[in-house]
């Protein structure tokens, strides 16, 4: 698929004006946000955590500017305080990374404020349960070992990726939603488009999403009178009984779809490439599978799970942030990878290191609208990781770093290909 061109900067913005009684307000920067190599971090974050942890942005699609929070308790407290809203984005025209919108404004859980939100996410828990979680780990490991057997047989080089951090999350993703397995090869790509369309391609967002939207619909209709434990039960049934709309239903099964799918796929991906460079820290992993668990945090905190920013908030009333009064009506984002390198949080963060303790990082979000998936992400990703060391003690990567090919132009970051060998 032949790549989008790059958006074309603005001409700079006029000096700001000068609030009486206050200081100047600061400088609208355009952050174009453009692709990065592998797990470097984006250098225009890191300039605003050290010196304007609280800025104003345009990004390359919407109108208007945007405030933007990076230091990790001015994130923790704008996305926990009600005054920021979700919902009052429905309908405006902000400032944005995509041409359309992934989930649903209307209906989307994404844009939806306490206690509307709060009666949404209590529908979805009940699919994410512990009971839920421990039913399908032994799914997960048994296709993660089917997954390896099929690489072992291939043989050495091989990718990653291919056989593993690709099909893995698609077929845990599969078993959670109750798609059926001969359906889901098509089921899926629509997601995958919804995620990976460049962002200049306004078009073919708006197709993806339409396409995805067309299908979850089909799927939920199906599982009307069938809706048994799976999330696609749990949602049908949900809506058959008038607890949330059809609407409502689509969207959380889209919210899901994202970060159990496209998310997984790529940030498992960059966790194994990022213990593939730090040889020290894949031997202690393998000495220690106990450390498994917490190395997963880290690597959480560590991997730059996307590019930009995700949704924003709107200030319903004057807040100040880090001395930066934030008005009414202000739009404002967070950086939650920023707030995960941020010094004050995570000493010496750009380390891995695995005996982190402490401050927990803020890769699922925080707050309300901290990530539905988180438990069964977590889980993946150790079975993954586990699978991998415990079926191939040797592996390495069958490349130099700088040759691994890493996505473009997508909302998630991660490897396009991880060839390695054993």
């Amino acid at each position: 698929m032949p790549l989008d061109p790059a958006p074309v900067r603005p001409p700079p913005d006029p000096l700001p004006p000068v609030r009486a009684g206050g200081p100047p307000a600061p400088p609208i920067r355009f952050w174009p946000v453009d692709d990065l190599p592998a797990l470097d971090p984006d250098p225009f974050l890191d300039e605003l955590l050290h010196d304007e942890p609280v800025a104003r942005i345009r990004l390359p699609h919407g109108a208007g500017w945007a405030w933007l929070v990076t230091r990790y308790e001015d994130v923790r407290f704008v996305t926990s305080d009600p005054r920021f809203s979700r919902a009052e984005v429905a309908g405006r025209d902000v400032t944005t990374m995509r041409p359309v919108p992934v989930a649903s404004q209307t209906a989307g859980v994404q844009y939806v404020d306490p206690p509307r939100h709060t009666r949404l996410r209590r529908v979805v828990a009940r699919a994410f349960t512990g009971a839920g979680m421990r039913r399908l780990r032994p799914l997960a490991e048994r296709r993660a070992a089917e997954l390896l057997d099929g690489m072992a047989r291939t043989g050495a080089p091989a990718d990653l990726m291919e056989h593993l951090h690709g099909p893995f999350p698609i077929a845990v993703l599969r078993d959670f939603l109750g798609v059926a397995e001969q359906e889901w090869q098509q089921w899926a790509a629509t997601g995958e488009a919804l995620l990976s369309a460049g962002a200049g391609s306004q078009e073919r967002a708006a197709e993806a999403a339409a396409a995805t939207r067309a299908r979850i619909a089909e799927l939920l209709r199906s599982r009307r009178d069938d809706p048994g434990e799976d999330l696609a039960g749990v949602l049908a049934q949900a809506a058959a009984a008038g607890e949330i709309t059809d609407d409502e239903a689509i969207s959380l099964a889209i919210a899901v779809q994202v970060s159990g799918g496209h998310a997984v796929r790529n940030n498992s991906g960059s966790m194994m490439y990022a213990l593939l460079t730090h040889p020290g820290q894949l031997d202690r992993l393998r000495r220690e599978p106990g450390l498994l668990p917490r190395a997963v945090e880290e690597l959480l905190r560590y991997v730059p799970h996307r590019n930009g920013v995700g949704i924003p908030r709107i200030a319903t009333e004057d807040v100040r942030v880090r001395g930066r009064l934030i008005r009414a009506g202000d739009v404002v984002y967070n950086a939650y990878v920023a707030a995960n390198r941020d010094p004050a949080a995570f000493p010496d963060p750009g380390a891995l290191d695995f005996d982190r303790q402490g401050t927990p990082h803020v890769a699922f979000g925080h707050g309300p609208h901290h990530c539905m998936a988180a438990v069964m992400a977590r889980m993946e990703a150790e079975v993954m990781i586990g699978s991998v060391l415990a079926r191939f003690p040797g592996i390495r990567l069958a490349v130099p770093p700088e040759e691994v090919e890493f996505q473009r132009q997508g909302l998630i970051r991660g490897p396009r290909t991880l060839p390695v060998t054993w």
